[in-house]
């Protein structure tokens, strides 16, 4: 195992070039570079404020949809304010030159604000409304003014609720299988910025592990998957890409 030093980034980008095939994961830490708080910082983060359970899940909504929407009114005023850091940018350059495939745990759409194409958005975007009733597939994208509750155009019988996946939901089916079979495919796997501790994310880094890929994390600090990482890189994520991009152009 490698751990973080000047001479891992030469070796970074060999290897980033060398790959067939390239999965990354990038989690809150990435986001938490732009400005946006996490949600598992103790002191700064959304859920230290509230109850999640009143937020975040569909009986919370029921309760109160209102005071769920406001709240997810406000996220997305916060997120607004944020740009793509030197990783998001870097990660985008590398998909139009690159075979990577990019999964995210983040909601906040900055990889697709930088440039990236195709990407998995494992937990959904804080962007798209949808409507909360099980029987009705409707979707679109969230206007800014669109400060109360939403009355669903197309059943119009249930309320529209934001895009993310709450507590108690299980990820999108085809978002998982893609993101399986991606992991279980490459030949280099990318763990940034994330905890690996929330499954089934967390799994994925195992999936490719098993089937022979290398895998490098690039963490702050250490997470359940250090030890099992070929290499780690502790640095924030963005720092990281700021010295590796000029070896890649």
């Amino acid at each position: 195992m490698l751990n973080s030093s000047e001479k891992i980034i030469p070796q970074l980008a060999a290897q980033l070039l060398s790959a067939q095939r390239i999965v990354v994961m990038t989690g809150a830490g990435v986001s938490a570079e732009s400005g946006i708080s996490t949600f598992r910082d103790s002191e700064d983060s959304y859920w230290s404020q509230f109850d999640p359970m009143t937020l975040a899940s569909l009986d919370g909504f029921s309760d109160n949809p209102q005071r769920v929407w406001h709240w997810y009114q406000w996220r997305r005023q916060q997120i607004a304010l944020a740009r793509p850091n030197p990783a998001h940018v870097g990660l985008a350059h590398l998909q139009r030159r690159l075979p990577l495939y990019l999964i995210t745990q983040n909601v906040d759409g900055l990889h697709q604000q930088a440039g990236s194409q195709q990407v998995c958005e494992l937990h959904g975007n804080i962007f798209i409304n949808q409507c909360v009733s099980v029987s009705c597939n409707y979707r679109e994208q969230h206007q800014d003014n669109a400060s109360d509750l939403i009355t669903c155009p197309q059943c119009q019988q249930a309320y529209l609720r934001p895009g993310v996946v709450w507590f108690g939901e299980c990820l999108a089916a085809e978002r998982l299988e893609a993101a399986d079979l991606a992991s279980r495919d490459c030949d280099l796997f990318l763990s940034m910025g994330t905890s690996a501790a929330v499954y089934p994310a967390a799994g994925f880094a195992a999936l490719a592990k098993q089937s022979g890929a290398q895998i490098i994390e690039i963490n702050p600090a250490a997470t359940p998957l250090s030890e099992h990482a070929d290499w780690v890189i502790r640095a924030p994520v963005g720092s990281v890409f700021e010295r590796l991009m000029p070896l890649l152009s």
